[in-house]
């Protein structure tokens, strides 16, 4: 139970269905002196989820993570950036927290299920096998965010409001009158706090502040820029060259500190790889097949050949070019509603 909205409804409606619930916070990591901070844990929050569980007449808890939050997620996402890449902490974070050490826990005292509020859903196909689907409301679809999600994973998960849409979740609040009913969705980034993630860096990963050059493909030099960390690819604005036409991050040179962008429209690419795809049914792909991928968690599924090298590592070719395929966002594959898995960006182009 986070305090917001979703969760609060989730625990509603398996309150009515007749199971016996405990209702379960993570206090995550915060910056020294700025306890409380954390979006997904403050003192506001704390005190909504515990007017909600008063109203369901459930038990609440309070558990402390912050110590294997700081190692799995903060650290895991300062070294990401420090490697060049832009990584998805909240995919992290569902996979060895909520799905992780939560989890355990839960089986621990005697649960049977972890519930939360997310919009996806869950379907058994015989004899045993588990899959993970869109929740039928697209603009709230978190199916993207539970790609790390395994068998073992879904199997001891209910997902509550992957039927809803999000405006019935709010009537449905409305309704019993819980007072997190017009609460605002979270945001992603927790842990930052009232900063961003480029203050954050500064004073976390100092090493990731030493600025170079801005240069295009030819090697000429555009401009300088602030330190790899603070870009992305495919990166428009904030670039500060001027070269009569709009220039685009399209790879970062950690060897020789350089930021490599065009003008070119049509300079994406079509092909990259993950080392690291997570099979949800348990059972990896052995031939070529043609599927959407999303590789963003807002940006839309397109088509594309993907191609298994081995058990977990996949050659991906779309159909078009792109110019925002990044290194340590989250790749993730879809057969129409279903969600067949997904895994880190770790390669951009054909490998060398």
């Amino acid at each position: 139970m986070s305090g917001g909205v979703d969760s609060s409804v989730a625990a509603l409606l398996l309150k009515q269905q007749g199971f016996d619930l405990t209702g379960v916070m993570l206090k995550l990591w915060s910056e020294s002196n700025q306890e409380g901070i954390n979006r997904c844990c403050t003192p506001g929050a704390v005190f909504n989820a515990r007017r909600v569980a008063a109203i369901l007449d459930i038990p609440f808890y309070v558990i402390d993570v912050k110590n294997i939050f700081y190692t799995e997620i903060v650290e895991h996402f300062i070294h990401s950036y420090l490697d060049g890449e832009t990584p998805n902490p909240c995919i992290r974070c569902n996979q060895k927290i909520r799905w992780g050490h939560l989890l355990d826990m839960a089986k621990e005292i005697g649960a049977s299920f972890l519930a939360t509020g997310h919009y996806a859903r869950i379907k058994i196909q015989p004899p045993n096998q588990f899959e993970l689907w869109k929740g039928i409301d697209p603009t709230k679809d978190q199916s993207y965010m539970l790609s790390n999600l395994s068998q073992s994973h879904l199997k001891s998960t209910i997902f509550p409001l992957g039927e809803l849409p999000k405006s019935e979740v709010r009537n449905i609040a409305r309704k019993w009158s819980l007072p997190v009913a017009e609460k605002e969705d979270s945001q992603d980034l927790c842990f930052v706090g009232d900063t961003n993630y480029r203050n954050f860096l500064k004073k976390y990963a100092p090493n990731a502040i030493l600025p170079g050059e801005i240069v295009d493909q030819e090697g000429n030099i555009l401009g300088t820029h602030d330190g790899l960390s603070f870009y992305t690819i495919g990166q428009r604005k904030g670039l500060r060259v001027s070269t009569g036409k709009p220039v685009y991050v399209i790879h970062k040179d950690k060897s020789r500190n350089q930021l490599v962008v065009t003008t070119k429209d049509d300079a994406g690419e079509k092909i990259f790889f993950s080392n690291s795809i997570n099979w949800i049914s348990g059972i990896a792909a052995k031939t070529a097949f043609h599927a959407m991928v999303k590789i963003r968690y807002r940006s839309k599924e397109i088509p594309a050949l993907i191609k298994p090298i081995d058990d977990i590592k996949v050659r991906f070719e779309l159909n078009t070019p792109l110019m925002d395929i990044t290194p340590g966002q989250q790749v993730v594959i879809y057969s129409g509603e279903k969600c067949l898995g997904g895994g880190k960006i770790t390669q951009v182009g054909e490998e060398q």
